[in-house]
């Protein structure tokens, strides 16, 4: 299937169909957090480059109808990663790192925490190390399709 995309009639930012997240007021992550992760994981799946505009805190109020202020303390989170910088005038852009720190930062965070959840789950079920192995396997060959 190939790549879709829409033109957004305010700007001159290509968005990709399906590409817009559902943010979630109910979740325990604050709405400026959950921009933030969806756009750490458009630079991760290349939609953004380095060195690319990102969307501007206006855009992303306009496309989530949040506040302006809410897209900007998300901005302002990943300028503070050194994942995007400030072009005085310009707007935000992705920074070369960017991708390595993502990665990195999920990795050490995010993943390690779900492993611990997982190895702990298991260990009260009583699941040995080597069927916990063959479950990632399996799983982890479902999903790219083997």
């Amino acid at each position: 299937m190939g790549k879709h995309y829409i033109l957004h009639y305010n700007s001159n930012a290509l968005y990709r169909k399906g590409a817009k997240i559902i943010l979630n007021p109910n979740s325990t992550k604050p709405i400026y957090v959950q921009i933030a992760e969806w756009v750490e994981s458009e630079i991760l799946s290349g939609h953004f480059q380095a060195n690319q505009k990102v969307y501007s805190q206006y855009q992303l109020a306009e496309m989530y109808t949040i506040n302006p202020a809410t897209a900007a303390k998300g901005l302002n989170l990943l300028v503070e990663e050194k994942i995007l910088f400030k072009k005085r005038g310009l707007g935000m852009f992705v920074t070369d790192q960017a991708k390595e720190i993502i990665v990195n930062k999920r990795k050490n965070q995010t993943l390690k925490v779900l492993v611990h959840e997982l190895v702990q789950e298991a260990n009260r079920l009583q699941i040995s190390k080597n069927e916990l192995i063959e479950m990632i396997i399996e799983v982890n060959n479902e999903e790219v399709g083997l």
